[in-house]
């Protein structure tokens, strides 16, 4: 076990426990528990949707064991609102992914790709050795959310459409297709309030460009081509060094790496980060994604009321 690892175990993930016990209260969070637990059961019954003769758009997944019956309730909603494209997942394991697993993904979505944590790490090597880039190739190593970045960015192509594996779909995202069709402008989220920890004047200081507020990266795409490594190794190095560690890094980088253009920020009353419990149960939009406190909605209740209208 690497170094990374091994400080997540002992470090960030009794830290991230402890904060989710004291936000939720000891019985919700069992509860919440419990929902995750038959979330991964119900997961199972899924088959991704496989149209013949539609245009195919590819949207990626950072994914492994802890996550992939999220990834896969999160594609397949998708997917079916989606009926006049073809949507396949690529799917970029976190270096959790078994065989079993891998035969799983495989059987579910057989049109979407899998690319195994090996095939990454030689790109690894190859495109940001650890010589030339150690602050970014032990950060990676440390905090798997900038996988989001180096992983997904590093494989060819330009522009990549990067989704969190913990939202659902309801209705048909047109901005989100017409983006995939037309790739000309970074494209995000809009945040409930700035959440990139970071000060607006040191991230500013190091991009030289204003910095848009409210980015959130639940959806998040943008052009690989364009991502400049030397930055984002002399950012993450200047941000830690000044203002330290937090779990907000890929989002402020993300934002960094889009300041001072012009970008696409889905409706934020459609596309809705952090739904309340009412909408939460009773979806009205074309998007949940469910961060912090909604959670505790997607776990009880909103993943099985969609899995109910798909069987």
């Amino acid at each position: 076990m690497g170094l990374g690892k091994i400080l997540y175990k002992i470090y960030y993930q009794p830290k991230k426990i402890i904060n989710e016990v004291i936000l939720l209260g000891i019985n919700s969070y069992f509860e919440i528990k419990r929902g995750q637990q038959q979330m991964r059961a119900g997961s199972k019954l899924i088959q991704g949707v496989n149209l013949k003769n539609k245009k195919i758009h590819n949207v990626y997944f950072l994914t492994g064991q802890n996550y992939w019956y999220q990834t896969a309730f999160c594609l397949h909603s998708l997917q079916k609102v989606c009926s006049d494209y073809q949507i396949n997942g690529i799917f970029v394991d976190d270096g959790t992914i078994t065989e079993l697993l891998q035969q799983t993904i495989e059987n579910q979505f057989p049109g979407s790709k899998l690319i195994l944590n090996e095939e990454i790490e030689t790109l690894l090597d190859l495109k940001l050795p650890r010589d030339k880039f150690p602050v970014l190739r032990n950060r990676r190593s440390s905090y798997p959310h900038l996988r989001k970045i180096t992983d997904i960015h590093l494989l060819s192509g330009d522009w990549k459409l990067v989704l969190d594996s913990d939202m659902l779909f309801f209705k048909t995202p047109d901005v989100i297709l017409h983006w995939l069709k037309e790739p000309k402008e970074s494209f995000f989220l809009q945040d409930k309030e700035n959440s990139y920890y970071y000060s607006k004047s040191l991230m500013e200081f190091l991009t030289g460009s204003p910095i848009i507020p409210r980015l959130n990266v639940g959806v998040v795409g943008l052009d690989s081509k364009s991502i400049n490594w030397i930055n984002l190794e002399l950012w993450i190095k200047n941000l830690e060094e000044q203002e330290g560690s937090h779990y907000y890094l890929e989002q402020a980088l993300s934002a960094m790496l889009s300041a001072g253009q012009k970008v696409i920020i889905a409706n934020a009353s459609d596309y809705i980060v952090l739904p309340d419990k009412d909408e939460a149960l009773n979806p009205s939009v074309i998007l949940h994604h469910y961060v912090a406190g909604s959670k505790e909605w997607y776990y009880k209740n909103a993943w099985n009321q969609l899995l109910k209208t798909w069987l």
